[in-house]
């Protein structure tokens, strides 16, 4: 299939698309300012002032460029018939961390191999309409989005491995304290980070797997090289006895599956050597960096070493133990789960929400083409093209990978109504190249993104959408597949649906959602069945009337509120009730649950290589991207 980098299929009409739009904008630009004056944010001091000073002069222009808008628009509208539903732009990578030299990694044999997912509705509306979910300046949260993920992406690994007298196990963890990525590739240290100490040691992995170098147990004042963002840095906190460090698989905060015959261990290369993201113990899906400051200052006050930035909390019970009775409890329980501040590291696919604005979907791209190299964006339809409401916005769905793209279709939903119809609401499909066999068969895996219809009472369109999901995807993965003597069977390494579906698995008004037939083709890790959810999860979606509040203002703050069970019922928007007082902010009575969770991540695991059945998706609760509203 071929991948259209330009939204038009010649020069002239992108030529022509360009000039409608210059004639356009400036009457968008204005209206969407003189809009926002009267909608006011947090941090806005002296609206009435800001109305009378600066209403005349945006009413003023904004009239002057209406004819100009309307001249364009003549232009403009007719364009959208040819205008393709994407725009897709590579930017190729020929580094060790390139889609190439990530295809050569797997060959489908022999260890096995992660591939991390992320998913997360961002907001980028226009600024007047953004204001409505309590956010602002759409321009500058696109660029602070991008970077925060670009970072997080990248930044090197940290291992964490704790010997104490009773147990040995593997903590990870990655502490942006200890390192932090910089523009120029190199990490440096940050004031205030882990000092080096006689019992940590900075273990580099140059070019070697680091389990080896675990289970060989280095001792401690190896010279190690830690400088390679490409690296992952091992810490290794010794106690009183020294032990083997078994090898255990490493959790991730984003969604990730692994997939191996018979569950080997993974595939090392550089930057893409450990597939997790900000963990805790790797014994325990509930232990987070506390766990870890605890033990490292338990360390200390025996060795006499105080840490920089560790308090002198007494080293309680094991993390591991701890796991280790909750398996007990639930044997069936796979997953790990942790709520952490940064985007997962080594994320290989990337799916968003609500990038709406096309400046902010220009800025994202931007930023995030220094991690990713295939993007796809500005996906969706204008106009009418065949459906019954005017299409104003895109999709506002976005896509990064760093696999290559193979196919990719977009279908929008028709049966949308009101204020969410005109938005070309709707799914992308996308089919990525992850590796091939020795045999040269290519092995694939297929991701569906999308966005499903907001309002609170319209559960019958919802259902709907999710069954024109289901046919489309059907079709897609027919019309896409390859079986021929020629090209031989390709392989499906995993089948993931992301996105926001708005609805969550606790409301009662949401019970027709919860038993769509979509469950029982897709798991969902995080639910027991409908109307019921499993212990640890928790809302991704923030209550808009606190999302300015100090406690939720940055990813650190947020992190501890919704580590904090008090917290999650001030900050979190709660399971839909009929009831009177169903806002949660500031109630008194016992809220069920923990918030409600509408973004979702599914996997499937038929159609899979019968040799990847050992497939495990860990799923994360992340702080940065929280929804922000439907």
């Amino acid at each position: 299939m071929v991948l259209y980098t330009t939204p038009f299929p010649n020069s002239c009409l992108s030529a022509l698309h360009t000039v409608s739009w210059a004639l356009i904008f400036p009457c968008y630009w204005l209206l969407d300012r003189l809009l926002a004056l009267f909608i006011p944010v947090p941090c806005q001091k002296n609206q009435l002032l800001c109305i009378v000073l600066f209403m005349p002069i945006y009413l003023g222009l904004l009239v002057t460029s209406l004819p100009f808008a309307f001249l364009g628009f003549l232009f403009w509208s007719p364009l959208q018939c040819a205008r393709r539903p994407y725009i897709y732009s590579w930017l190729e990578d020929k580094g060790p961390a390139g889609g190439a030299a990530l295809l050569r990694e797997w060959k489908g044999t022999g260890p096995g191999k992660s591939f991390c997912f992320a998913t997360a509705n961002v907001c980028l509306l226009p600024d007047s309409l953004a204001r409505h979910n309590n956010v602002f300046n759409t321009q500058a949260r696109a660029k602070e989005i991008g970077h925060r993920i670009r970072n997080g992406a990248s930044r090197p690994q940290i291992k964490i491995y704790i010997d104490s007298p009773t147990n040995t196990s593997i903590s990870a963890a990655s502490f942006s304290s200890l390192v932090s990525p910089q523009g120029d590739g190199i990490a440096r240290a940050v004031p205030g980070s882990i000092k080096r100490t006689a019992s940590v040691d900075y273990k580099g992995n140059s070019g070697h797997h680091p389990s080896d170098e675990a289970a060989n147990g280095l001792a401690s004042g190896d010279a190690v090289d830690c400088s390679n963002l490409e690296n992952a840095c091992i810490v290794r906190i010794g106690g009183d006895e020294g032990g083997q460090h078994p090898e255990v698989d490493d959790p991730a905060t984003g969604g990730q599956t692994r997939n191996g015959a018979g569950g080997g261990p993974r595939v090392q290369t550089p930057n893409h050597s450990q597939r997790d993201g900000d963990s805790g113990s790797l014994g325990s899906p509930s232990a987070s960096r506390e766990s870890l400051v605890k033990a490292r200052a338990g360390l200390d006050s025996g060795s006499g070493e105080p840490g920089a930035t560790y308090s002198k909390a007494p080293l309680k019970a094991s993390a591991v133990k701890k796991a280790a009775s909750r398996r007990k409890r639930h044997p069936d329980e796979v997953f790990d789960h942790e709520i952490s501040a940064f985007f997962p590291a080594n994320l290989d696919f990337l799916c968003l929400q609500e990038v709406f604005d096309k400046r902010a979907a220009s800025t994202l791209k931007s930023q995030l083409h220094g991690y990713f190299e295939y993007i796809l964006y500005d996906v969706g339809v204008y106009g009418c093209q065949g459906h019954c409401c005017y299409k104003c916005l895109n999709s506002g769905l976005f896509f990064a990978s760093r696999y290559p793209i193979m196919d990719v279709a977009y279908h929008c939903y028709s049966n949308g109504k009101g204020f969410d119809s005109l938005a070309s609401k709707g799914a992308l499909f996308l089919k990525v190249m992850v590796g091939s066999t020795p045999q040269d068969q290519r092995i694939v895996g297929y991701i569906t993104c999308t966005h499903l219809h907001a309002p609170e009472d319209d559960s019958a369109i919802r259902c709907e959408q999710l069954d024109m999901l289901l046919e489309w995807l059907a079709d897609f993965r027919k019309s896409t597949s390859s079986s021929s003597t020629a090209n031989p069977e390709e392989l499906v390494a995993f089948d993931i649906i992301c996105g926001d579906l708005n609805f969550d698995n606790c409301s009662s008004d949401d019970k027709l959602e919860q038993q769509h037939s979509l469950f029982t083709r897709y798991k969902d890790p995080c639910r027991l069945g409908p109307g019921e959810e499993k212990p640890w999860a928790i809302g991704t979606m923030l209550d808009k009337d606190g999302l300015n509040d100090e406690d939720v203002s940055t990813p650190d703050n947020l992190q501890k509120v919704l580590e904090s069970e008090e917290g999650r019922r001030e900050y979190l928007a709660f399971p839909t009730s009929k009831s009177p007082g169903a806002c949660q902010k500031g109630r008194k009575d016992v809220l069920k649950g923990n918030g409600r969770r509408i973004d979702y991540m599914l996997y499937a695991e038929e159609g899979l290589c019968p040799d990847w059945k050992a497939v495990s998706l860990r799923p994360g609760s992340q702080a940065m991207p929280v929804d922000r509203g439907p």
